[in-house]
């Protein structure tokens, strides 16, 4: 009997042996090895969406953000009280469940009210000072980054200039010398004169790493002109740091205010604030440290919400820098 197998049908096998002979697989490589992708391809945001909705960071920041947004546009909504009411017989009071729960301070002033409405100053201030200082910056950051050159030597000069220049340190000398006329409108102002190089340096350096990208040189062979190439296809591939800084900024104006109307240079009395909450409260620190508590709570609250949110929106848009 021949040991050759024909064909892999045969039932036939050597004495005290048994033969399994596999059928024929004539599938290819490809077919085996082939991931169906039927799906469109995700963009950077929607990636980066996949896994910041993963963090409980993100949530807990977000959570603490709307709050404060919604307290800021809506503070009645939460208290019926007056933060500019204060009787003296009520000076610093015992704290009464449903109607003043947090008491009140030395003046007979409902603390509850006043932490409400103070948080109207501190995030339009932030909010308002983090889009000023972005438009500025990104703009000036863009048009040196993009066209280079002897305009990026004047603008980079110009930056360094107010970049050397202490931000809480100017904020003062100005604000001293418009202390008659002292509002929310004017501390943005003030802010944002000095707080955008930082922004304008990270939108100079992403918009340089943005022009050389491929997507660029096909723009321009397609015949499109420098300002549509800059704010169609640079600018937009340029955001993500930018919004990273941003959101942690945010955070940073909220303290400068609080800074400011803790030295009684920047809110005027006649704003609930709470920097300036805070400056009146530590008089009474060894006798009623729950009036300064409450105000300080919620500052530190807000300004570490937005710092945590753009921890965790970093992360998710550069998955290499988590640690």
């Amino acid at each position: 009997m021949s040991d050759f197998i024909p064909s892999a049908n045969i039932s036939r096998t050597r004495a005290g042996q048994d033969h399994y002979v596999s059928e024929i697989d004539e599938t290819g490589l490809g077919a085996v090895d082939a991931v169906p992708d039927e799906g469109a391809p995700s963009s950077m945001w929607g990636e980066a969406w996949k896994r910041l909705r993963c963090r409980p960071i993100f949530w807990f920041a977000a959570t603490i953000i709307f709050f404060a947004v919604m307290i800021s546009v809506f503070p009645w909504l939460f208290t019926s009280q007056d933060p500019r009411y204060c009787v003296l017989s009520n000076s610093l009071g015992a704290p009464e469940l449903w109607s003043h729960p947090f008491g009140f301070d030395k003046q007979g002033c409902d603390i509850y009210s006043r932490v409400i409405y103070g948080a109207r100053a501190s995030v339009s201030v932030g909010i308002l000072t983090t889009i000023a200082v972005t438009l500025i910056g990104g703009t000036i950051g863009a048009l040196a980054g993009y066209f280079g050159g002897w305009l990026d030597s004047l603008l980079s000069r110009i930056t360094d200039v107010f970049f050397a220049i202490p931000l809480l340190l100017a904020a003062i000398v100005f604000m001293q010398m418009f202390k008659e006329s002292r509002s929310i409108a004017m501390v943005v102002v003030v802010l944002s004169a000095f707080a955008w190089t930082s922004i304008a340096r990270i939108t100079r350096g992403s918009v340089m790493s943005a022009k050389n990208e491929e997507f660029v040189t096909a723009a321009r062979a397609t015949g499109a002109s420098r300002a549509r190439i800059l704010m169609n296809h640079i600018i937009p591939n340029s955001m993500a740091p930018i919004i990273v800084y941003a959101t942690v900024a945010l955070g940073t104006f909220i303290v400068s205010e609080a800074s400011l109307s803790f030295m009684g240079i920047g809110l005027p009395p006649t704003i609930v604030s709470w920097g300036a909450d805070i400056s009146t409260a530590k008089d009474q620190l060894s006798d009623a440290p729950m009036v300064l508590f409450y105000p300080a709570v919620a500052l530190a609250l807000t300004v570490l919400s937005f710092i945590m949110m753009g921890d965790a929106v970093r992360e998710a848009l550069d998955p290499k820098a988590r640690k």
